[in-house]
């Protein structure tokens, strides 16, 4: 017998089929195998739920913005059964006995699967972390941001060659930043330049003379994806739907991000060049509603988005913007490839993790959230939320309600148990 049946899903070829799913994965596609709990899909949008390769958890000393409960919480309710956190927490992930810390965490509170990432910077033990399980090095900052070391050249460089030996994956937070200062989001544009985004990939490309397999982060126009060779791409919601001209004076800090928002001819460009981009990603980085109404010169850095990225986008699906089929292989099938991780997915095998969409777009509201920070940058924009979420073939969200599952940390190839500093569950 099945665990759980999906039953009439309009798959995302167009096919109607029942899924069947049995320890974990999906068992079979086609008609129904016997079960006691059947789910009706008929009236739904059902998709993989997404990974999600780019999110900042916070936590520790920071908290009061976001932490592995409420960030996971977050991510399930928007359809994200799968997030990899990047290392530039406080402390930074430089040491494995620091990573252990951050996996122990993250296995104690983490409502979805989980994996982290390493930091990469002058005098990290690249093996170590390797063994630890990170899953990839890096967002490595090639350009200055909140709470990101900016790593020197020379190191990058031979920490390419070392991570390239290891066949592992580099991703890269690219940009150049001028002496402007930042005074609102059009300053703010202007002084972490296109031009400059441009500059800084073809620096790391020219810097990887091993040919180490690179990812570049939440790239912002459409010229820098225009610029990448055979690299992956990354792209966030907030580069492809907001722009500087969707703020006011007033409440520009709530677009303040790195690299920037551009202006809405370049978001268009942008957006223009999806069938090009690998990845969607969030590059989910709250801060506090207070620090957000600090002076734009003082505000940091970052937005959430880890709740609304799917929904955002599932609009786009229902006003024929974008195929079903496109978004799924940016959001499930690309970020599972690009790590060598089980994809959640519609062939027997896959990961049983679903996200079941009403087919009629609501509106993001703050406070219908759950990010602890409390604010979004979508306040009012079109947005389709899932209704009911599955992880391992187990409901863990349904209309508004949260339900145990069982999270798992998702380590990466070099991972290696018992090595110091680890504990095994």
């Amino acid at each position: 017998m099945a665990s759980l049946v999906l039953k009439d899903v309009t798959l995302p070829d167009g096919r109607r089929a029942d899924v069947s799913i049995q320890e974990k994965c999906v068992a079979h596609i086609g008609s129904a195998r016997s079960c006691d709990r059947v789910i009706d899909c008929s009236r739904y949008l059902v998709l993989p739920a997404a990974t999600d390769i780019h999110v900042h958890m916070r936590g520790g000393i920071q908290a009061e913005k976001e932490d592995w409960a409420t960030g996971s919480r977050s991510a399930l309710a928007g359809g994200v059964t799968l997030v990899v956190d990047q290392p530039n927490t406080v402390p930074p992930l430089s040491t494995p006995e620091i990573f252990a810390r951050r996996v122990e965490d993250a296995r104690d509170h983490s409502a979805c699967h989980f994996a982290i990432n390493s930091a990469l910077s002058e005098g990290i033990s690249i093996r170590r972390m390797w063994e630890a399980g990170a899953m990839a090095f890096g967002e490595t900052f090639f350009g200055p941001s909140s709470y990101g070391e900016i790593v020197p050249e020379e190191v990058l460089a031979d920490s390419l060659r070392t991570i390239s030996r290891l066949r592992g994956l580099v991703t890269i937070h690219a940009e150049t930043v001028s002496r402007i200062g930042s005074t609102d989001l059009i300053s703010h544009g202007r002084s972490r330049p296109v031009q400059g985004e441009i500059g800084a990939i073809r620096a790391v490309q020219d810097l990887n003379d091993s040919r180490c397999r690179l990812h570049f982060c939440h790239l912002s126009s459409g010229r820098a994806v225009d610029s990448v060779r055979t690299e992956t791409v990354e792209v966030t919601p907030h580069h492809l739907l907001l722009s500087q001209e969707s703020f006011h004076d007033s409440n520009g800090t709530y677009g303040k991000v790195n690299p920037p928002l551009r202006t809405e001819k370049t978001r268009k460009a942008l957006f223009s060049r999806w069938e090009r981009i690998d990845i969607i990603a969030s590059d989910h980085a709250p801060h506090t509603r207070a620090e957000k109404q600090e002076p734009f010169s003082d505000a940091p850095s970052g937005i959430p988005g880890v709740e609304t990225m799917m929904p955002l986008l599932v609009a786009k699906v229902l006003d024929h913007t974008l195929q079903a089929r496109s978004l799924v292989e940016k959001t499930s099938e690309n970020p599972a490839r690009i790590l060598g991780i089980q994809k959640a997915g519609f062939s027997p095998g896959d990961r049983a993790d679903f996200a079941l969409f009403p087919k009629v777009a609501d509106k993001v509201r703050a406070e219908n959230l759950h990010s602890r920070c409390g604010w979004t940058p979508f306040e009012g924009m079109a947005a389709v939320f899932p209704s009911q979420v599955i992880m391992d073939g187990e409901p863990v969200f349904s209309d508004g309600d949260f339900f145990p599952g069982t999270p798992r940390w998702f380590p990466g190839r070099g991972y290696v148990p018992g090595i110091p500093g680890h504990t095994m569950r």
